[in-house]
């Protein structure tokens, strides 16, 4: 324990973890500098008491206030955020909405995804919406959680056209001890389902004549967003049910852009009824406490004071978490991939244990 007590004094002395000023359209105001809290949180990661942090960075008011990396990383380093990057998926969808290539979410997936040849045809599937896609609630069996589910990813991965994959699945089945849609708390039924997604990255791509070139055109451009990476499948769509690589402070753009109603630099890449819809509850998760939006999970943090947060999130433990009460984005990062919910626990510690509760001090 004297160890640790020391390393966490040398290490708060030599790292003041005070965010950099750049050219990336963030500025910067060292609130943080000197909060013990923080400070001991910054040294706890630095000495390896939580696993495999890459980066925390911190904005409130629209101004950076904390950014440091941990094992390696820098600013520049880019991140895989794995499921992450479903938010964003979500994100592109609306800016289809916003600029009128797709009327709405409620218009049916199979317009804009034709597979042929389908196995388990049935024509309820033709009557699956985006939003079932957006609240991972359509009626077909795909379950990431579920090991003996058709649908779940592990099994999407051995085959080459996940397009297909999600629309040969067959139609989900209610036994009498499960709790059927209608009688869920907002009318839908919830399973974890990647494929799904994938399904709107082939929406996306199909709309804009090409995914890769219209996200950089209509998201990542307009905030200022240059370095990252896609990863592919196998049939050459961009993957967008995880794995985009993004540095720390453009994860963080992604959420001020929600917290600015879907504002970036006064124009309005999204709208603000986009916004509020994604970020409101439109399934109950049936696990952790958690509803969904629109690939955005709702929850809240804090150790005596809770504070109602929306977050993207990612295997891993990564977080960006969006605090409209306290006009705060937070991003936590880690390659703890395979940590299981130790991973999550670690990043969910940091805002309940040390962020939200400084966070709130600084309020009032």
């Amino acid at each position: 324990m004297l160890w640790l007590a020391f390393s966490l004094t040398v290490h708060s002395q030599m790292n003041p973890f005070e965010p950099q000023q750049t050219q990336d359209g963030w500025e910067t105001k060292p609130e943080l500098l000197g909060n013990k809290s923080i400070q001991k949180m910054d040294s706890l990661i630095a000495v390896h008491e939580f696993k495999e942090i890459s980066s925390v960075v911190i904005a409130h008011h629209g101004k950076v206030i904390f950014e440091n990396y941990y094992n390696g990383n820098t600013k520049d380093s880019k991140h895989n955020t794995r499921s992450a990057t479903k938010t964003i998926t979500g994100t592109l969808i609306g800016t289809l909405i916003q600029n009128g290539s797709i009327k709405s979410v409620s218009e049916c997936a199979s317009k804009f995804s034709k597979v042929k040849n389908l196995q388990n045809a049935d024509s309820r599937k033709d009557k699956i919406t985006i939003e079932d896609l957006l609240t991972m609630s359509s009626i077909l069996e795909c379950d990431d959680w579920e090991e003996s589910s058709r649908g779940k990813e592990d099994r999407m991965y051995l085959i080459e056209d996940w397009v297909k994959f999600y629309w040969d699945l067959p139609i989900k089945g209610f036994p009498e001890w499960k709790p059927k849609p209608k009688d869920s708390k907002y009318g839908r039924s919830f399973s974890y389902c990647t494929a799904g997604v994938v399904v709107l990255g082939d929406i996306i791509n199909n709309v804009s004549g090409s995914l890769e070139k219209y996200a950089e055109k209509a998201l990542f451009s307009k905030l200022g967003i240059t370095d990252y990476h896609w990863q592919m499948t196998p049939t050459g769509l961009p993957m967008t049910g995880g794995g985009l690589g993004l540095r720390s402070r453009d994860l963080l753009k992604i959420g001020q852009l929600y917290l600015n109603k879907g504002k970036w630099n006064k124009e309005q890449i999204l709208s603000e009824n986009y916004v509020e819809e994604s970020t409101k509850p439109h399934a109950e998760v049936g696990m952790f406490d958690y509803e969904y939006g629109y690939l955005w999970w709702l929850s809240a943090f804090g150790k005596e004071q809770k504070v109602k947060s929306y977050f993207m999130s990612g295997t891993g433990g990564s977080k960006i978490a969006v605090f409209p009460e306290l006009d705060l984005v937070v991003v936590l990062t880690s390659t703890f991939y395979n940590g299981g919910m130790k991973s999550h626990n670690q990043t969910t510690k940091f805002l309940d244990d040390y962020i939200i509760p400084e966070m709130i001090n600084l309020k009032k």
